[in-house]
C-alpha cells in the first residue's frame, strides 16, 4: 500500500521536488494505465519518466538475503 502524497498534492509540486518513491509509484500506475490516460495524464507520466532518468538508475544490484533487487516504494 502506497503510503505519501496523492496525485492531487503533487501535480502543485514540480517532478523534481518529488521523493523517488512517490515517482517510482506514480511511474508504476501510470504504466499500468497508459491506455486510458488522458493527454495531461500522459503529459504527466513522460515529466516523471524524464525526472526518473535525470536522477540515474534506480534498479539497484541483484539483491540479496537482506534486501529486493527492486527498489520498493510503498
Amino acid at each position: 500500500m502506497y503510503i505519501g502524497r496523492d496525485l492531487s498534492e503533487l501535480t502543485m509540486v514540480p517532478p523534481s521536488q518529488w521523493e523517488i518513491n512517490e515517482l517510482l509509484y506514480f511511474h508504476d500506475t501510470f504504466s499500468q494505465l497508459a491506455a486510458y490516460l488522458s493527454a495531461e495524464g500522459a503529459s504527466l507520466h513522460v515529466k516523471v519518466i524524464r525526472e526518473l532518468e535525470s536522477r540515474g538508475p534506480v534498479s539497484g544490484d541483484g539483491g540479496a538475503w537482506d534486501h529486493a533487487s527492486k527498489p520498493i516504494y510503498d
